[in-house]
């Protein structure tokens, strides 16, 4: 009866101190995760055809959090990644190439700031959540790599979910597993009129304006630490 008694007490204090770290309205949260961005990509390409593979990617991400109540928040992500990209199966006979052959398109950066609105549902020590919002992607410094003479791509918004777990290991600080899936797409310019054989000249407009309309649409998996303040 004893045990039972003394467990009992070490049980609800335990959840009072559990209680302590469950979010309050006003609370800031911020955290510092590594994270793993897998491109799920494909793409049309206009003149060449093929498809697009784009690389994978570690990047380091900080994010701040703000409790509007204890269940309800806003998390927004800065970080930066690079990928190298090609096509792959592209039709260069027009050129005296292969019929299904590899092009570099070099590397490019990407800033994808994004902005969730959040769920959380606190269980003990465990802060569940899932989240929906809006990302909008800059690409920067493209390297149009050692083929075209030139590539650019649009910037676009794109919808953004994520689902994720804050565990405490102090009052204040939490260890972090974030999952994102971003709907991006991009339209993706490649000027390949360096390519024109000298015999027909006339290629060189066509080759100088390939579209690629690309569909990135990354996962995002993601861990780290946090702090709440």
């Amino acid at each position: 009866m004893k045990r039972l008694i003394v467990f009992g007490s070490l049980f609800f204090l335990g959840l009072g101190a559990f209680a302590q770290s469950n979010p309050a309205p006003g609370e800031w949260r911020v955290r510092l995760r590594a994270f793993h961005v897998i491109p799920q990509e494909s793409a049309e390409v206009g003149v060449i055809g093929g498809d697009a593979q784009i690389s994978k990617s570690f990047i380091p991400e900080l994010d701040f959090t703000y409790f509007f109540t204890k269940n309800l928040s806003a998390e927004l992500i800065l970080g930066t990644t690079r990928h190298k990209v090609k096509t792959t199966g592209s039709d260069l006979s027009a050129i005296g190439g292969p019929d299904r052959a590899e092009v570099n398109l070099g590397k490019v950066w990407l800033l994808p700031p994004t902005l969730t609105l959040q769920y959380h549902y606190p269980v003990g020590k465990f802060k569940p959540y899932v989240g929906a919002g809006v990302n909008y992607t800059i690409f920067y410094n493209a390297d149009q790599g050692p083929v075209v003479q030139d590539i650019s791509y649009k910037n676009r918004f794109a919808f953004a979910a994520q689902a994720g777990l804050d565990f405490a290991i102090t009052d204040r600080m939490f260890i972090n597993a974030d999952l994102k899936k971003i709907f991006l797409s991009t339209k993706a310019t490649v000027d390949a009129a360096n390519l024109t054989p000298s015999e027909n000249p006339e290629l060189a407009d066509v080759l100088g304006n390939i579209q690629a309309d690309v569909k990135i649409r990354p996962w995002l998996i993601g861990v780290g630490l946090g702090y709440r303040f």
